[in-house]
């Protein structure tokens, strides 16, 4: 079966606070190990008021505790901004309290904004030394060496697979050559979904973590009762994309009914590119949708994200989701 996995933006909304929507992360987590998700990932992100996973190994800590079974993990940790050894210290440390549940994938891009970047003690040409990071946070977390005089403590000891992500060739070329497995991030950037998919696979080399190539491909859907209440509910996700366009930072909004009304036709344009690979509608239009992604990808494994305003909507989309994709065979048992 193939697995579904969920990707949650932690997203405040308007009207509400930090810990609220950290709740619901939770909440929303639980839910998901019931409904057979495999995976429930948070991202790094800075200086975004409408995104509450900036600490995201503490947002993973408060996630994993209120959960029994499903997987916990970042999706991902930007490692230009860290030094190797924190971040090994830190998944060490969520292993250590939630064994053979973590997971920790790991992104070359900042997460923010260049003067953020400088605020984070870090700088532009960190990424330059992505690759170098990744094998020394690979070393740090395996079981540490009789003569090595630099360990993180506590130690992942392998308990902690490490995925590489990306949105261009460069993350798909990493991945196959590190034997990794690879998370494409076709929710916000698709353009080079199938290149990067092709070279991935066909240069991919069998390693100590995984031996054949796994590639998860990340997808928006969002789910309602109709196609009509679906497409109202994406309006949040379209807004946010608006609203980046134009360089703005605000909070997550309520839907609207008429979303030509917000967005300009430049606005449009640019957000559709980038939503491109969106799924919108009922649980018939979910389970065709699905089809026709799985035929396009090959994907081994689905990363879906439902950027809806209200809780219980986004519940509601989560666990429609989850009933059409069984009706396709996918997903886990509880």
């Amino acid at each position: 079966m193939i697995p579904i996995s969920i990707l949650d933006l932690v997203r405040v909304r308007e009207g509400s606070d930090a810990r609220a929507v950290l709740d619901n992360s939770r909440d929303l987590a639980g839910h998901a190990e019931q409904w057979g998700y495999r995976r429930f990932w948070v991202a790094e992100h800075h200086n975004m008021p409408g995104i509450a996973s900036a600490a995201t190994s503490l947002v993973i800590q408060h996630i994993a505790a209120g959960t029994r079974s499903i997987r916990v993990g970042a999706g991902g940790i930007m490692l230009p901004n860290h030094a190797p050894i924190v971040i090994a210290e830190q998944f060490g440390t969520l292993a250590a309290l939630f064994p053979g549940r973590i997971d920790l994938g790991l992104g070359r891009a900042p997460g923010t904004d260049q003067i953020t970047v400088r605020a984070l003690r870090r700088y532009a040409a960190s990424a330059d030394s992505f690759p170098q990071d990744v094998l020394e946070l690979q070393a740090l977390l395996a079981p540490a060496g009789p003569d090595q005089r630099v360990q993180a403590v506590p130690n992942a000891a392998g308990d902690v697979p490490v995925w590489i992500l990306g949105s261009s060739s460069f993350g798909a070329q990493l991945a196959a050559e590190l034997g990794l497995p690879y998370a494409f991030a076709s929710h916000f950037a698709p353009d080079a979904l199938e290149t990067a998919l092709q070279i991935y696979r066909a240069r991919f080399k069998p390693s100590e973590q995984l031996a054949a190539p796994h590639a998860m491909v990340g997808v928006n859907i969002i789910a309602a009762e109709s196609d009509a209440e679906a497409k109202r509910l994406a309006t949040t996700q379209q807004m946010s994309f608006a609203d980046l366009h134009r360089g703005a930072r605000g909070l997550s909004k309520p839907p609207i009914d008429d979303i030509d009304s917000y967005w300009s036709p430049a606005e449009k344009m640019q957000a559709s590119r980038m939503l491109a690979c969106s799924i919108v509608g009922s649980s018939e239009t979910v389970r065709s949708g699905l089809d026709h992604f799985l035929r396009r990808t090959g994907a081994d494994e689905l990363m879906i994200v439902s950027d809806i305003f209200d809780h219980a909507a986004r519940l509601r989309s989560y666990r429609i989701i989850a009933e059409a994709a069984r009706e396709k065979g996918l997903g886990q048992a509880a």
